[in-house]
């Protein structure tokens, strides 16, 4: 048995691993940010910096499900802690790194701490918590993923500019070190097994595999577009350069606008909450291939694709939840290898079309795919309830439930 943790213990680790989130996917993007500079200065080529990124979101898709397996009996404060710590050292490492190599050899500690990270953080944070707001616990966890985008990486990149890069990856360590500090006082020590949310509440293998496969088109959809967004808004829309950041601000902010309405809606209605982002994200991409040209649209349709993508996320992370065959931490790493698999297959298709079709179908091709994830999902759901409903959730207690704040 997991012992108890009170509702404000519960809490504080629900902030520090959203926050360990943020730190995550903000050292994940940040050469993006800091391309230009990372570039000269270790003489090499800004596509070889890319690959930074490209190649990070592959080491977690191949680490993500060994890893877990390997570590699934050592205690979460003790194997999270430890993370944090390999995080930090590794961004150390890159602040004094001064060679490419290094540089690509840090990235690789640090993708694969993501990977085990992930695998394990979504059922250690979500544990706590009643059963019945699970959901929004799982959606408020998600914020820091949502918010590294908007605010880290330009943080990072400004700071980079400033400072010199390897400032940007010295202050990550720092924040590494004092999560870590976190993770190893707030979290209590007990089994794998013995977690709250160490199983899943309905499981269903068949069903898992059709969210892992929907997850991937879905995921790959969207980065089929977003990874090449800046040609499209400049080539497509006719945007100038001064408003591109202005443009993917608007996009991160709905982000989190995604994040907080999901955190509304998952408990009470987990497959709308699954659905209705998908039908949003298809309609925006295949919105902005028809209308592309038309400056207003495209800024309304950037929105729609921003709230979608965060959204469902964490419908995902919360469906796993409930349809996890085993183990929610092999589970989590499954849907972590999932959307890494997305993330690499969409920008390998949208950099495939590109020099051939320009920017103006890759919005076709991405609402293609989404609609392909839409569509095998609402087929899933339809025989679902041909089957049966599922068990509702509970309503909260009054008690000492350790509730999430909205």
């Amino acid at each position: 048995m997991a012992p108890e943790v009170s509702p404000r213990r519960a809490r504080a680790v629900l902030v520090t691993l959203s926050l360990a989130a943020f730190a995550f996917i903000t050292t994940e993007l940040l050469p993006v940010g800091l391309l230009t500079r990372i570039a000269p200065d270790l003489d090499r080529s800004r596509s070889q910096v890319g690959l930074l990124v490209s190649g990070y979101a592959v080491v977690v898709v191949v680490a993500s499900v060994p890893l877990t397996r390997l570590t699934q009996r050592v205690p979460r404060r003790h194997l999270l802690g430890v993370t944090m710590l390999l995080f930090a050292a590794a961004n150390a490492a890159a602040a004094l790194a001064q060679t490419y190599a290094v540089l690509a050899g840090t990235r690789l500690v640090t993708a694969l701490a993501q990977a085990l990270f992930w695998s394990v953080a979504t059922a250690t944070v979500i544990g706590p918590f009643p059963v019945a707001v699970r959901g929004r616990a799982v959606a408020l966890f998600g914020t820091g993923a949502t918010l590294a985008p908007v605010l880290g990486v330009p943080l990072g990149t400004w700071l980079g500019q400033q400072a010199g890069w390897r400032a940007a990856f010295a202050v990550l360590a720092g924040i590494g070190v004092a999560i870590a500090a976190a993770v190893l006082l707030l979290l209590p020590s007990y089994p794998p097994a013995a977690g709250g949310a160490a199983r899943g509440s309905a499981p269903d293998g068949r069903r898992f595999a059709v969210l892992l496969i929907a997850t991937a088109l879905g995921i790959g959809g969207f980065m089929t577009l977003q990874t090449y967004v800046t040609p499209f808004l400049l080539d497509v829309s006719g945007f100038a350069d001064a408003v591109l950041a202005p443009l993917l601000f608007v996009s991160g902010a709905a982000g989190v606008v995604g994040t907080l309405v999901a955190a509304r809606t998952l408990d009470t209605r987990p497959i709308a909450s699954l659905l209705t982002p998908l039908a949003i994200g298809t309609g925006s991409l295949l919105g902005l291939y028809a209308l592309g040209a038309l400056k207003p649209g495209v800024v309304a349709l950037l929105a729609g694709i921003g709230l979608a993508y965060a959204a469902f996320g964490s419908a995902v992370q919360n469906r796993m939840l409930h349809l996890a065959p085993g183990s929610t931490d092999i589970a989590s790493a499954g849907v972590s290898t999932a959307f890494n698999a997305g993330i690499a297959g969409g920008s390998l298709l949208g950099g495939a079309l590109l020099p051939s079709s320009g920017a103006r179908p890759l919005a076709l091709a991405g609402g293609l795919l989404m609609l392909a994830a839409l569509t095998l999902l609402a087929v899933d759901a339809r025989r679902g309830r041909a089957v049966g409903p599922e068990p509702t959730a509970a309503r909260p207690s009054t008690s000492s439930a350790a509730t999430p704040a909205a």
